[in-house]
């Protein structure tokens, strides 16, 4: 016998470990990652992080492994009971050859898959700041026109315009009419807000319908529908189901209305309160000027009790100013009087005053002999240095060398002549003595006379 072999056949046989492997490899080829739905049973976290439990429907039933790793990446809290679906990889657990998924992801099934995905955009859209208080504007009181972006066979049309005509039966409404569920209601509604923002006919839209189950309002939670209600140059009431309802256009419209009736009383005015309110300004209005017209007739009576006959005022008048012309008479006098002696006491006592010395005469003549004294040492030392100078200059005095018998000699030219080497025969030069003047002609020219005489004689 071969091992490994049937005796009777001869096929091979694998052992279970073999064959367990092989199937899951099959498994897992030939069906790869797949979502499947049902209902969860038997939910189990392990303490090392690892979830296991069972989905299961009205026929079958599958164990489902979620490793930690994608249990910690899942935001979704599985329990018993729950609808999900999971996306999960085919799979032979080999040590039990049980079959089972490899859970990679998971999300709620049907309806709850929707809510999953509102959830998802919500909190997207929050984070950007879409539904920040701070960019919402307030309605305006009165509008003059309100513009309604509904389907124009809606229950919520007809709901909207009786509430219009009970409250306030003089505003304008103007409809932009446009699908409110199905594939292509997302991009009608942001066409129609589009055209309400470019004919600016309108103060204020309502975007929304009546009631209906979460897919008959998914049209309402598009992104594209709340990113037209964000842009809206127009204010925004979103009036979206019943009060319960919430849509992602609800969050970011600047006013959300529990209903369309809802709506349509948030943004009309209420034309019988106003009328309450008119009738009562009225009233009080007219008391107070009631209160005001008798006001001023008590002041009249009052002002009439104090008038006085113009005559009697002038006579009163008149002798009230003949007592002040006595005052100022007396008072005028009493000033000249008071004047009079204040100026003979100042005249007496100016009179003394100038008799007296002044303190500051002798200080005044001290300074003027000691200014005399210092201007006669200025003159005298002035004109020695003066008198030193003149016997100085008179040293210096050219006449003065004349005078002791020296000539001065100027050529023809008028330059004076120093060196006789300078002159030829037949040269005219001219003579300057002490007192007069000679001109005369060069008959000889010699060399420089001998010194003069240690005793002062010229020599012979």
């Amino acid at each position: 016998m071969i091992p490994g072999s049937n005796a009777a056949t001869g096929a091979p046989v694998l052992p279970v470990g073999r064959f367990v492997a092989t199937a899951r490899l099959a498994i897992e080829r030939a069906i790869g990652p797949v979502w499947v739905g049902g209902e969860v049973s038997g939910f189990m976290r392990a303490a090392s992080g690892h979830c296991y439990f069972t989905l299961k429907d009205a026929q079958a039933q599958v164990r489902c492994v979620l490793w930690r790793q994608k249990a910690q990446l899942l935001d979704l809290r599985i329990a018993d009971g729950m609808a999900i679906e999971v996306r999960a990889t085919p799979t032979i657990y080999e040590a039990r050859g049980e079959f089972q998924l490899n859970v990679d992801a998971a999300r709620l099934a049907g309806r709850g898959a929707l809510h999953e995905q509102f959830a998802r955009l919500k909190a997207k859209l929050e984070a950007a700041g879409w539904f920040d208080a701070a960019r919402k504007r307030a309605l305006p009181r009165f509008p003059r026109a309100v513009g309604l972006v509904t389907s124009p066979q809606g229950a919520a049309l007809h709901d909207m315009l009786t509430t219009f005509a009970r409250r306030w039966p003089a505003l304008r409404i103007v409809l932009y009419p446009t699908p409110v569920q199905g594939d292509g209601a997302p991009s009608r509604i942001v066409e129609a807000i589009a055209v309400a923002n470019a004919r600016a006919e309108v103060d204020v839209l309502i975007v929304g319908r009546g009631g209906g189950s979460i897919e008959d309002l998914w049209a309402f939670n598009d992104e594209a529908v709340a990113k037209a209600v964000l842009d809206s140059a127009l204010p925004v009431v979103s009036a979206v189901g019943h009060e319960t309802d919430f849509t992602i256009c609800d969050f970011v419209a600047d006013l959300r209305a529990p209903t369309p009736t809802g709506a349509a009383a948030l943004v009309a005015p209420d034309g019988e309160a106003i009328g309450l309110q008119a009738d009562s300004l009225a009233g009080r209005l007219a008391r107070a000027g009631r209160h005001a017209i008798g006001a001023r007739i008590q002041r009249v009576d009052l002002a009439a009790k104090g008038l006085v006959h113009p005559r009697a005022r002038l006579d009163a008048q008149r002798e009230r100013l003949g007592v002040l012309g006595l005052r100022l008479a007396a008072s005028a006098r009493r000033s000249h009087a008071d004047a009079v002696t204040v100026s003979g006491s100042l005249g007496a006592r100016l009179a003394r005053e100038a008799g007296r010395p002044l303190p500051q005469r002798q200080a005044l003549d001290a300074a003027s002999g000691r200014w005399l004294r210092a201007g006669r040492a200025l003159h005298d030392e002035s004109s020695r240095r003066v008198a030193a100078l003149a016997q100085g200059l008179a040293l210096l005095n050219p006449a003065a060398v004349l005078e002791r018998g020296y000539a001065i000699v100027t050529a023809a030219d008028g330059r004076i002549v120093q060196d006789a080497t300078t002159l030829a025969r037949g040269d005219r030069i001219g003579i300057a003595l002490a007192r007069g003047r000679a001109d005369a002609t060069v008959e000889r020219v010699g060399a420089a006379a001998p010194d003069r005489d240690p005793r002062g004689s010229p020599p012979g």
